[in-house]
């Protein structure tokens, strides 16, 4: 009964993002008072992660090295400038242009992992992906922000960086630790993990909408053209590079699940630390853009395989 429930809370995890951004738009005291802990909910979300990684994981980045590489060069390249040029064509405001560009720097997300599944992709070659751009990320996702964002927004490097590595690369480590050592007490609650990690990022996106209440609809419809465009040039390019690449379909669809949804979430969490309140907006919302896109595309895919079309 406890893994249906979890099961289904973290399947309709869009749902609850948009629920609690409602709550938190009309009641917003409630999550404003916790932004104090938002690294610290952010780092159990990672602890979430790590908790469900497993040896194997890493075994298969070491059998499969070139397409991983292939694969984490697509998603630091395609992503990141895809963000630059969209905030050029959008005219997007300094903060919020820096937010996006942020957004787009980020790793790869964990839900990309599940959305995999369902499609009925490559999954190992999702968590791989998934697993190595995030481990890259203490270095890439401030760099790359540094570099294509500087011009409109003072990016703190360093500080960025110590800050991924203290709410990423730590506590993940710390997760796989307790799931490696503690395997048979951690077997029984593994589906639990994913949903802690769930809640807090429907808490991180929803403390995003308390603080920009006042402006939120000043700036709506803008911050979603351009996350939208990313979103799907994302998932475009990233099947693009596959077909390129001559990659089977199954990893084809891996490719463009991974590149097109972020870890958004650190994203928002680094935007509110390091840049303020307008620039975690694009973050917030691509969680929202991202999830939903790949449903529809998860669901398609899957009739697809059903019915034995190849695509």
């Amino acid at each position: 009964m406890l893994k249906k429930v979890v099961s289904f809370y973290t399947k309709y995890f869009a749902v609850w993002v948009v629920v609690f951004g409602i709550v938190a738009y009309f009641f917003p005291a409630g999550f404003v008072a916790l932004r104090s802990f938002n690294k610290l909910f952010f780092g159990l979300t990672m602890f979430g992660i790590g908790a469900v990684l497993s040896v194997d994981d890493f075994r298969r980045i070491a059998r499969n090295p070139v397409i991983v590489l292939i694969g984490s060069i697509a998603q630091f390249t395609i992503m990141p400038l895809g963000a630059f040029v969209a905030a050029k064509v959008f005219n997007l405001p300094p903060e919020i242009a820096a937010g996006l560009i942020l957004t787009g720097s980020a790793p790869g997300a964990m839900a990309s992992n599940v959305m995999s599944y369902i499609a009925k992709a490559d999954v190992a070659y999702s968590v791989s992906l998934t697993t190595v751009s995030t481990l890259a990320c203490p270095l890439l996702t401030p760099g790359l922000t540094f570099l294509l964002a500087r011009s409109r927004l003072e990016i703190a490097f360093w500080p960025m960086v110590f800050d991924v590595i203290g709410m990423v690369i730590v506590p993940l480590f710390i997760g796989f630790g307790v799931r490696h050592y503690f395997k048979k007490y951690v077997e029984r609650i593994l589906p639990i993990f994913p949903a802690i990690s769930v809640t807090f990022i429907i808490f991180i996106c929803s403390l995003v909408i308390a603080l920009n209440r006042r402006y939120l609809f000043q700036t709506t419809a803008l911050i979603l053209g351009a996350v939208i465009i990313l979103n799907i040039y994302g998932m475009l390019a990233g099947y693009g590079v596959g077909s390129a690449f001559g990659m089977n379909r199954k990893r084809r669809r891996s490719l463009t699940i991974e590149i097109g949804m972020q870890n958004a979430g650190l994203g928002t969490t680094l935007a509110l630390e390091h840049m303020g309140e307008k620039a975690a907006m694009p973050a917030a919302f691509f969680v929202f853009v991202c999830i939903i896109t790949a449903a529809v595309l998860c669901e398609l895919w899957q009739r697809k395989s059903a019915s034995g079309e190849a695509v």
